[in-house]
């Protein structure tokens, strides 16, 4: 696939404030002198094996992209693939799931687009609002700045352990709680605090998208592997070596990016691949403003872990 850069050219849609160089979670276009839109989609093939949870699942995922950038969520569509003899019931439960995860958000599904496939796949195209002084990207980090982790990580090594039948259900209703989670307490803080980078943690693992970050800031971060949390039974099962091909995937991708401490074992390496599905917002808060955050988040009982810091160079260091 060509780069929409190689055809599209970025100074000639100067309301287009993000998406084309460098992209970015979601395309940001500037309407008026004062706010922008927000706009993203995702979708993908069932994760857990309730169909209702699914849905509420991929909507949890396809809306964090918008808090990603700060923004406000307000209207959604579904896009939906299902097999011709998947049962009705099953198709309803996936659409009930996603328009009461959406509902939580304050966001309305205004209908979508529905073709036959021969694996389900479902998610969601959303806009969302945002006063364009606000806006996160991956590119606002800035040496010294903290890292902050709102959600734990192991969600798609227990969810592939749950596809093989070999994950405890109480492992996977805990997978199932953090990746039915927004992301919308996070992102109102970070835009109440003025922070300016953010990015969520998903498909390309927390390396991964920290890399991004790292590399559209020009920053080298710095992360501490004792401080990154775990849901229950991760550990368990990245022994097991229950890891997607996407782990895998990413590793071959990023690796050449991190620098590796000696005493960091092969899983837990292989955890930080890990790709996630609805995993939480990966924060850059300056120190002055790490009191204020923490204040905030926990008057709001909002969980989050500092797991690292930025500095000048470039790359990932994992400790």
């Amino acid at each position: 696939m060509r780069p929409l850069g190689s055809i599209f050219n970025a100074q000639d849609y100067p309301d287009l404030l993000v998406g084309i160089d460098p992209p970015d979670d979601a395309a940001v276009w500037r309407i008026d002198e004062t706010r922008s839109i927000v706009v993203t989609t995702d979708f993908f093939t069932p994760v857990v094996d309730e169909p209702y949870d699914y849905g509420a699942i991929a909507a949890a995922n396809s809306l964090s992209d918008i808090y990603a950038m700060g923004a406000d969520p307000i209207l959604a569509l579904n896009i939906a693939a299902f097999p011709p003899q998947l049962p009705t019931d099953f198709l309803s439960q996936i659409i009930r799931g996603a328009a009461e995860k959406a509902k939580e958000a304050g966001v309305v599904i205004a209908g979508g687009h529905t073709i036959q496939d021969k694996e389900p796949k479902f998610g969601l195209v959303v806009i969302g609002m945002i006063e364009t002084h606000k806006i996160l990207t991956k590119s606002g980090v800035q040496p010294d700045d903290l890292l902050i982790l709102t959600k734990p990580l192991g969600m798609g090594v227990t969810t592939t352990a749950n596809k093989a039948q070999k994950a405890k259900k109480e492992d996977i209703e805990e997978a199932k709680f953090w990746m039915r989670k927004l992301n919308k307490i996070p992102s109102k803080i970070a835009t109440q605090l003025n922070l300016k980078a953010a990015t969520d943690i998903t498909g390309f693992s927390l390396l991964g998208h920290a890399y991004e970050m790292a590399d559209s800031s020009k920053v080298r971060i710095i992360l501490n592997s004792q401080d990154i949390p775990f849901i229950n039974g991760a550990r368990y099962y990245g022994e097991k070596w229950f890891f997607a091909g996407g782990a895998a995937d990413n590793r071959l991708y990023y690796e050449k990016f991190i620098e590796f401490s000696e005493e960091i074992d092969e899983v837990t390496r292989m955890l930080l691949f890990d790709p996630q599905t609805s995993g939480g917002l990966l924060l850059a808060c300056p120190p002055e403003k790490i009191s204020e955050f923490e204040d905030t988040a926990k008057s709001q009982n909002m969980p989050y872990w500092e797991i690292g810091h930025a500095i000048h160079g470039t790359g990932i260091i994992v400790k």
